[in-house]
């Protein structure tokens, strides 16, 4: 296959082939992992929050709690007081406590009576309540390092080859008396917290480990273990597969199926920020003073106990620390900063309930998401020719939606598709496709100067290929006159014409006039839709180049009634508005600015200046005198210098136009001597005698000449195709106001325009 438009082989497709292999093993092999997580926290945030059927509640060890219990260690009495409350004031389905109940998080400065006196009240409140209260577990070291030799207190990952049950240590547990009685009698349950698995250079928790195989017992993590509470099942009911963990109901029936990556990991799927109205809280000093309140013997402090508690019903409830100091604290996909740990373990338990768990594709789909994507890209990219730009616009386009669906997956699937390797590929590929192929084009530089020719004069080109320098912004004065031309109602032919028939009518127009302009020595500038842009006398000097300008106003009205007479004889093809179709042209004579305008990367030769801008405003001015190609008293003046009389005019006043200060004489060119008739030149002698009687202010006189003028008009309205009116009509209408409301004493026949 080649790249179509470039001419590119094979081979080229070959060299290009290494860079998207490239991106996909640095993929494969995890160095674009960072990379892809902060795409991934992309996801989550453009997703945004979702709300889960789980009803959980976080009550914080905050800021509030430890003023109100005092500085570590907390007696723990406190906590069998809080936990008591909420299951049996509050109804909680269970409490789930992200603390260590260990002897190293206790102290010899504490008075060793009061703290032996605390452990048995939360042991009897865990002997009180079977199954409903969570106990946390830790390893220290976490699992991302395990020193040679020490393989105590980090977590068993079996990624890391942890497979060895007896070497595997057990974690940081609860004391002896929390969670086994005597004779070995299991009285709390426990859960593995605080291993998460995160990679180099990111702190966000995202793997977490849902078991750890020790020498003694398989450990659940703390997530996985209060869902097995939430559901009546034991530790005995999990079953741990290959690529998933299933919890089994004493029927035989699967409660809860967890896909497992590399047989042990979950991902995290997170529901919401921190800070959410989808993460109810409370603040442990809260509940510890509706506690309080609960025994008092104001009613209305028991009433508020009441209504308190009631928050709490058939409730999954987490008590963690959230206070800065106590340093369990990660950042999220939504929260950039960190925010407690213990809405890992609330997110974790959303996931396992609803069952939304992240997915990732096989291991098929990253190479195929990067060689497919940078393909189609490429090819895309590097069509040139007439639907180049919309090649490119459809390779942005394929990028773009790529990107789309990644977000769709994610937000409606929970499905994660790679997006680093496949976009990075697909944009570096394709712009080193596209550099190549600027390089070859380069070498073709022949062929520039034949399509070159076909947008602006072949005078310029063969000017800049002889001089042999490249084309270079700025210009120079020089005197030229400026061409424009529109056509009449052009969007009333866009209107009635479909897009095809309007493109088809427009270049046979476009033809007629370029070639007509051209062959009187002029240069296309440009085309502005309908309008007609151009410039006589560069870059070529012509002495004559107003009387050029002139003589091509006519040689396109004579075409454009040829083509009139065209399209009528065609029948119903073309509507009736083609068949009156007018074009109006306005001409200037004057130094203008001539030469390479634009930016350093894409220019145009054209002109500028006020002088231009004048015959821009003879070209819309004409409408308001009935003209059809109306110039200035300087391009007549030229004209009849270097033309003599063979270009007939017609006086049409002078007028100041939007945008200047000092009136311009204006005129119409009526038509060449050669072709004009009789009456023509009658109308034009009345016409001016009347506005001679105007200038004088004799309305009554000017009004009689204008009317007789207007029986001989060349152009009639009802009779020449698209006219609606002429100058001889516009006089009388003037006439007409000036009669009702004359002009200030000082008038000197100067008409203001108030349209460009």
């Amino acid at each position: 296959m080649a790249f179509r438009g470039s001419r590119v082989s094979r081979w080229r497709w070959l060299a290009l082939l290494p860079l998207p292999l490239l991106w996909g093993f640095l993929a494969q092999q995890g160095h674009l992992q960072f990379l892809e997580n902060k795409l991934l926290d992309l996801r989550f945030r453009f997703r945004g929050e979702l709300a889960a059927p789980v009803n959980l509640v976080y009550v914080d060890v905050d800021t509030p709690a430890i003023e109100l219990i005092g500085e570590r260690p907390f007696n723990r009495a406190i906590y069998a007081n809080v936990a008591e409350a909420l299951l049996t004031a509050g109804g909680a389905r269970l409490v789930a406590f992200d603390f260590v109940f260990s002897r190293i998080s206790t102290s010899g400065l504490v008075d060793q009576n009061r703290a032996r006196a605390g452990n048995s009240e939360l042991r009897k409140v865990i002997l009180a309540h079977p199954n409903r209260i969570v106990l946390a577990a830790q390893y220290t070291t976490g699992g991302a390092v395990v020193l040679e030799g020490d393989q105590s207190r980090a977590i068993p990952l079996l990624r890391k080859g942890r497979t060895d049950r007896e070497r595997n240590d057990v974690p940081e547990m609860p004391e002896q008396g929390f969670i086994v009685g005597p004779g070995a009698k299991p009285i709390g349950r426990v859960g593995l917290i605080d291993v998460d698995v995160g990679y180099s250079g990111d702190e966000v928790p995202r793997w977490i480990p849902l078991f750890g195989h020790t020498k003694f017992q398989t450990i659940h993590h703390f997530s996985l273990q209060v869902v097995l509470e939430r559901m009546g099942l034991g530790e005995d009911a999990v079953r741990i597969g290959a690529d998933q963990l299933e919890a089994v109901r004493p029927d035989g029936s699967v409660a809860l199926r967890v896909p497992l990556a590399e047989g042990q990991l979950l991902e995290a799927n997170w529901f919401s920020r921190w800070e959410s109205p989808h993460n109810p809280r409370e603040s442990l000093a809260r509940v510890i003073q509706a506690i309080r309140a609960s025994s008092s013997r104001e009613e209305e402090n028991r009433r508020f106990a009441a209504d308190f508690f009631a928050r709490f019903k058939d409730a999954i409830v987490l008590i963690g620390p959230v206070d800065p100091l106590l340093q369990d604290l990660a950042p999220t996909p939504f929260d950039s900063h960190p925010v407690p740990k213990v809405g890992l373990h609330g997110n974790l338990v959303k996931t396992m309930l609803t069952g939304k768990y992240l997915r990732r594709p096989a291991a098929w789909v990253p190479w195929a998401a990067v060689l497919g994507l940078t393909a189609v890209v490429c090819f895309l990219a590097v069509v040139g020719g007439a639907k180049g730009r919309r090649a490119k616009l459809a390779a942005v386009a394929a990028l773009a939606g790529y990107a789309a669906a990644c977000l769709f997956a994610f937000n409606h699937l929970h499905l994660v598709l790679p997006m680093a390797a496949p976009l990075g590929s697909a944009f570096t590929t394709s712009f080193l496709a596209v550099l190549w192929q600027l390089l070859a084009e380069e070498r073709q530089k022949g062929r520039i100067k034949g399509m070159f020719g076909a947008y602006v004069s072949p005078q310029l080109v063969d000017r800049m290929v002889e001089s042999g320098d490249d084309p270079q912004l700025g210009g120079h004065d020089a005197e030229i006159t400026a061409y424009f031309s529109d056509i009449q109602s052009f969007s009333s032919f866009s209107e009635k014409l479909g897009s095809g028939p309007l493109v088809e009518l427009m270049n046979e127009y476009l033809t007629a006039c370029t070639d007509i302009v051209q062959s009187q020595g002029g240069t296309l500038d440009k085309y502005i839709g309908d309008a007609v842009v151009a410039m006589y006398g560069a870059p070529i000097p012509l002495p004559d180049h107003a009387y050029r300008a002139c003589v091509a106003t006519q040689l396109v009205h004579a075409k454009l009634a040829e083509l009139r007479a065209k399209w009528r004889a065609e029948g119903d093809r073309w509507p009736e508005i083609v068949w009156n179709m007018q074009s109006r042209v306005g001409l200037n004579t004057g130094v203008c600015m001539i030469g390479n305008m634009g930016s350093r990367t894409r220019f145009n030769y054209t002109m500028m200046g006020d002088n231009v801008n004048l015959a821009a405003r003879m070209e819309s001015g004409a409408k308001s005198w009935g003209a059809y190609t109306m110039v200035t008293g300087a391009t007549r003046d030229a004209c009849l210098v270097h033309g003599g009389d063979r270009v007939v005019f017609r006086p049409l006043g002078r007028i100041v136009v939007m945008g200047r200060s000092q009136p311009v004489p204006i005129f119409e060119v009526v038509g060449l001597k050669e072709t004009l008739a009789a009456s023509a030149r009658e109308c034009i002698g009345v016409f001016e005698q009347g506005l001679g009687r105007y200038l004088e202010r004799d309305w009554d006189a000017a009004e009689k000449l204008f009317r007789a003028s207007a029986a001989l008009e060349p152009n009639q309205p009802g009779v020449t195709p698209g006219v609606k009116k002429n100058p001889s009509l516009v006089y009388l209408e003037i006439v007409g106001e000036y009669r009702v409301a004359p002009p200030a004493a000082d008038w000197n026949g100067v008409y203001v325009m108030t349209e460009k």
